[in-house]
């Protein structure tokens, strides 16, 4: 909303006291208040003498204890960048976990504030989008593709309008839980309906080519794992270029940490945890194994245990950096913008998981990686099937439990929107529910009598939009 600007003239006579000099003046001053949602107010105050200068008043009651304007001793004027304003966060949230013991207090809360959320995450993706584009050069090749994701979004709109009502509107939806310190660093909490006994937990981390990752993209297996008696942590984390891969994986393990020491409290079983990815959240999420298992190997300081995780799942993710340069050069993600996001090609092998496991100095922390089963679509053209097969060949060469479950002719969103949007059977949802529910019998005769998924989008939709699908 546009910021009101108060104009407030004030006479001011000269006192007894006042020098000859200080004759009578006219006082103006621009009453300024903006409706963020941190308010402030700033006094422009004008006057005919050279003194003129801006005063910024805080609130009484500041919303946001992690974002502060600053004014130098002087009271010389201080711009504060919209950039920082764009940024700030809150250091809890009304869905934080203090909140969560009063689970009732939260499905109170108004259509007016559901609105305005709505509105705050529809710009968020709008923006995301448009950063994609900036990064990645809007040259023929971009203009085509960008047509092609419109015309797929399209097709899929009605079950993107139903999920996105479940998202923003369902009581079983904790929104926004903050979980670190950083910029972005929260997640979606999805809570099956029936509270009866600790459940399995899902922390999932979203794709997104490691620039437009998101944790409402995964609100989809989210709504359906929750009906299946599985909370899922969707964890959002700061994307190219406010950060690179090391930020990305920081933030990814700080969001499990959470999920591990807190779960908890939400009705999750803190000894049933599954950390799962997809696309490039598939490759943060076994960065981030990796990276624990080397921790805890060489005794350095954690605040969370593999020993705690069941199982990785990883879904289409690339796992050999070496071999998608090119490859990923090919689609329009470009060599320099891939290098930038890792940080550069020296660190390549660094974020390679298939290759750091071979490293012989990391032997001992290889032998602590949690079974891994990998899913892949064997038509997927944006990272190619063979990368979960080589991984998977490699990790059990090493003497990890790990296998590649290949999906004959699934594409990339097949398996990830498509088939779910589909209803009824789904392969992959059912062999990840049968990993989740293994040595549970009541959990799985439940899964064998469950009603089949509803359809969310037409049939012919869905085949149109397999076929034009940018992705």
């Amino acid at each position: 909303m546009t910021s009101q600007i108060l104009p407030i003239t004030n006479n001011q006579t000269p006192n007894a006291h006042s020098s000859p000099s200080s004759s009578a003046s006219t006082i103006t001053m621009l009453l300024k208040y903006d409706h963020e949602e941190n308010p402030s107010t700033t006094l422009l105050h004008s006057s005919s003498s050279k003194n003129n200068h801006i005063m910024s008043i805080k609130p009484l009651l500041s919303r946001s204890s992690s974002f502060n304007s600053s004014i130098n001793n002087n009271h010389s004027i201080v711009a504060v960048p919209k950039f920082f304003q764009k940024t700030r966060r809150r250091v809890a949230s009304e869905d934080s976990l203090p909140y969560v013991s009063n689970r009732s207090s939260s499905h109170g809360s108004s259509f007016g504030n559901d609105v305005r959320h709505v509105a705050s995450e529809t710009f968020l993706l709008t923006r995301l989008g448009l950063k994609m584009l900036t990064y990645l050069g809007v040259g023929y090749r971009w203009i085509t593709r960008f047509l092609a994701l419109g015309c797929y979004s399209l097709l899929l709109l009605p079950g993107f309008i139903q999920v996105g009502y479940h998202y923003f509107f369902s009581r079983e939806i904790r929104r926004s839980i903050v979980y670190g310190d950083k910029p972005r660093n929260r997640l979606d909490l999805f809570l099956p309906k029936n509270s009866d006994g600790p459940k399995p937990v899902v922390a999932f981390i979203t794709g997104g080519a490691w620039i437009i990752g998101y944790k409402a993209w995964g609100s989809l297996l989210g709504q359906q794992l929750s009906e299946r008696d599985i909370i899922v942590a969707c964890i959002d984390y700061r994307n190219f270029p406010q950060a690179t891969i090391s930020d990305m994986i920081d933030d990814a393990s700080q969001g499990i940490s959470f999920v591990c020491n807190n779960i908890a409290e939400y009705g999750g079983d803190p000894n049933r945890i599954y950390i799962m990815g997809q696309s490039a959240g598939a490759h943060i999420a076994a960065c981030t194994i990796l990276e624990q298992a080397i921790k805890e190997a060489g005794e350095g300081e954690t605040t969370w245990s593999l020993s705690q995780i069941k199982a990785y799942f990883g879904l289409s993710g690339g796992y050999n950096l070496f071999n998608l340069i090119d490859h990923f050069h090919s689609r329009g993600l470009y060599r320099s913008i891939f290098l930038s996001i890792m940080e550069g090609e020296e660190s390549i092998r660094r974020f390679s998981p298939e290759v750091m496991v071979q490293d012989s100095n990391i032997g001992n922390a290889v032998s602590l990686i949690p079974p891994t089963v990998l899913f892949h679509g064997t038509g997927d053209y944006s990272i190619p099937s063979d990368q979960s097969k080589s991984f998977a060949e490699t990790l059990k060469r090493l003497g990890v439990k790990a296998e590649s479950i290949l999906y004959e002719g699934k594409t990339h969103t097949d398996v990830f929107l498509q088939d779910p949007m589909r209803g009824g059977k789904d392969d992959m949802f059912d062999d990840l529910v049968a990993y989740i529910h293994a040595g549970d019998p009541e959990a799985l005769s439940r899964d064998a009598t469950a009603p089949p998924r509803r359809r969310l989008v037409p049939e012919f939709m869905l085949k149109l939009a397999h076929s034009v699908s940018p992705f």
